[in-house]
């Protein structure tokens, strides 16, 4: 049985749901590697701690040089001395720039071996990932790739940024307030009665609230994380869910991923309100008792300077840096420890990844023992040249739907874009009687078109034979079949510039050119007799460009069934029309004669077929509609949203009775 989490249509959220953990360990494993990480760098600790007491002592000399400056010159009629105070403030900021500039290096001291040992372990899980999937075929190499490139890429990233901010900004707050607290001590100890207890209220709603809110932001995270991958893997499915009729199951699971952010969203706002009121407490309600309670500090012994002193720390440095605690904790924080999080996660081992996927041939009905695959006639022989690390794609059909010879043989073909590249396809054996209907299906990249183009000869495969009656596909000089014998039809249909006829007719030998009436013929069996006619009838002139996708579509579907090769591959040369058109088309090239293989676009192409091909990978089935619910889990996931029309199941179910 297949996994039901490898479901093109299953939601996202049931397939990660299976890798959530419980954030309390997490939380504490994050806390505990953290500050191993500090304690191995004491260096870097030190020099930071060193360069702050400057930007310390320059909060300091802000308040205290105005409070100086104020009291003992300007009031006092001395405005030398003001001023003297004044370029002892402007000195200490610049003794602030120069630690902070310090500082920066510092941190980056951190920050950088931060982001090496996430590289490396980053690296050094995908690489793990690369070998599991070569262990285990079911896992795709080229996903376990993605994921690793996004992760050294753009997580690592966001995780030194907001490590970096983390450390800037609690260390900021630090040095603020110890230089704050120093200077209002200095400067007048009322004041601290008046500062520190809606200081210390503020820290302490902050301090109970920093929990819940950095859950309900790292929870915002990842529900928007979530949404944008569903939502990108919808668009890249697009074709496959129009293909399976699962618009309803896609458009339900992503207004579920909505839903689940806006919540998030919501939590996140109503949490956001504690970190106002943290703000307000510690921040603006010592600003405003000061000012509140101005005449009655006047009255014991706080100067006019030291007043405004106290009004310059809280403004200039401890409401800024408050500020920056509260957002920064709440924001980078929280993407700090979601991002640390998944990029700690646990490597894969190669060896504990389970056992390789067993092989087509061991899940066929067909009589295969041991890995060995089924051959014409029934004969069993092992597998030849399958590439590591893959199994062969065994396809348990007859010779023929009936007896008939074959029209179109596959005999353990494998190909592969590239020497080093995974096979598109493995092992394949698959035979299409004269006269036979086949409709392949598949999820998007199972090798749908590659395996039209080696059916067509426009390819040559890695390992293996192609036959198209008897004749290697590959047996001509320039390696292509001449077009008497297959005739293909791309999904993006090649339409030049000239007349109707030219285009209709240029598959033909040209010393035997056709009659007016076999091509219009052609024309109305596809259904182009409306486009022909807004074109200007046979004689009409065509403009590739001004064409859509469709109307060059029904050109080539038109062109091709004047052809008279015996083999008819479309390759998805419907997915422009729409479904009865489509339908129109396929039943034309069904009763023109030959043998007709569709690249399906629709599910409903597999309803209207006599047998369908399932490409599944080792996985890969053939038989007819009902074998294939019964044998296929891929086949029953892909027509689970497929409501077909009650004429074209009464169509399928008769075909069954006469092909099976």
């Amino acid at each position: 049985m297949s996994d039901p989490w490898d479901s093109p249509v299953a939601p996202l959220s049931a397939r990660r749901g299976r890798h959530r953990r419980d954030p309390a360990p997490v939380r504490a494993g994050l806390v505990r590697a953290g500050l191993r990480f500090l304690r191995r760098r004491p260096g870097a600790l030190w020099a930071l701690a060193g360069w702050s007491v400057l930007e310390a002592a320059h909060t300091f000399a802000l308040g205290f040089a105005l409070a100086r400056a104020l009291d003992a010159g300007f009031l006092a009629g001395r405005p030398a001395t003001g001023l003297w105070w004044l370029a002892a403030a402007g000195l200490g900021l610049l003794v602030g720039a120069l630690g902070t500039a310090r500082v920066y290096r510092q941190v980056a001291a951190l920050a950088e071996p931060l982001r090496d040992t996430l590289v490396h372990r980053v690296v050094e899980r995908g690489l793990c990932e690369a070998v599991s999937a070569t262990v285990a075929p079911g896992r795709g190499s080229g996903d376990a790739g993605t994921s690793s490139v996004s992760r050294l890429t753009h997580q690592v990233e966001i995780a030194r940024d907001s490590f970096a901010g983390v450390v800037m900004v609690s260390r900021s707050f630090a040095v603020t307030l110890a230089g704050t607290l120093a200077g209002l001590a200095a400067l007048a100890p009322p004041l601290l009665l008046v500062v520190l207890p809606p200081l210390a209220a503020g820290l302490a709603v902050f301090a109970v609230t920093l929990r819940p809110l950095a859950r309900r932001q790292r929870d915002f995270l990842v529900a928007d994380e979530e949404l944008a991958t569903e939502a990108g893997s919808v668009v890249r499915a697009l074709r496959d869910v129009a293909a399976c009729g699962a618009r309803q199951t896609v458009r339900g699971a992503l207004r579920r991923r909505v839903d689940a952010e806006r919540r998030a969203a919501d939590a996140l706002a109503y949490w956001g309100i504690a970190r106002a009121v943290a703000l307000g407490l510690g921040g603006r309600l010592p600003l405003v008792l000061l000012l509140a309670l101005a005449p009655w500090l006047l009255r014991h012994g706080v100067s006019a300077g030291e007043l405004a002193g106290a009004l310059t720390y809280l403004t200039q440095a401890l409401l800024p840096a408050l500020q920056g605690l509260v957002h920064g904790l709440g924001g980078a924080g929280a993407r700090l420890a979601v991002v640390i999080g998944r990029l700690r996660q646990g490597t894969v081992d190669p060896a504990a990844a389970g056992p390789a996927a067993p092989t087509a041939s061991a899940q066929a009905p067909a009589p295969a023992e041991h890995g060995a695959l089924t051959g014409p006639g029934g004969t069993a022989r092992p597998p030849r040249g399958t590439p590591a690390g893959r199994s062969p794609s065994r396809v348990p059909a007859p010779r023929g739907f009936g007896g008939a010879p074959p029209a179109l043989a596959l005999r353990d073909v494998s190909f592969a874009y590239g020497p080093a590249a995974r096979p598109v396809l493995c092992g394949l054996d698959l035979e299409v009687p004269a006269g036979g209907h086949l409709a392949v299906v598949g999820p998007s990249g199972a090798g749908k078109s590659t395996l039209a183009l080696l059916a067509a000869g426009l390819l040559r495969p890695s390992h293996g034979e192609v036959r198209l009656s008897a004749r290697t596909a590959s047996a001509t000089a320039d390696g292509v079949l001449p077009v008497e014998q297959r005739v293909l039809i791309p999904q993006e249909s090649y339409v030049f510039t000239g007349s109707v006829r030219e285009n209709l007719s240029c598959l033909l030998p040209a010393h035997c050119p056709p009659p007016d009436a076999a091509l219009s013929s052609a024309v109305e069996a596809v259904g182009a007799q409306a486009l022909v006619r807004r074109l200007g009838g046979l004689a009409g002139h065509v403009e590739a460009a001004a064409l859509s996708a469709g109307e060059r579509q029904q050109v080539a579907l038109a062109r091709a069934y004047l052809s008279p090769a015996p083999l008819a591959v479309l390759d998805e040369a419907g997915s422009h029309l729409d479904p009865a058109a489509e339908e129109r088309a396929e039943s034309a090239f069904a009763q023109r004669g030959g043998t007709l293989v569709v690249i399906a676009h629709r599910i409903s192409s597999a309803l209207r077929a006599d047998r369908v091909l399932v490409l599944d990978g080792p996985r890969t089935r053939c038989g007819t509609h009902r074998e294939l619910l019964a044998c296929s889990p891929l086949y029953r996931d892909l027509t689970a949203g497929w409501a077909p029309h009650p004429l074209a199941a009464e169509r399928q179910t008769a075909g069954e009775g006469r092909t099976g």
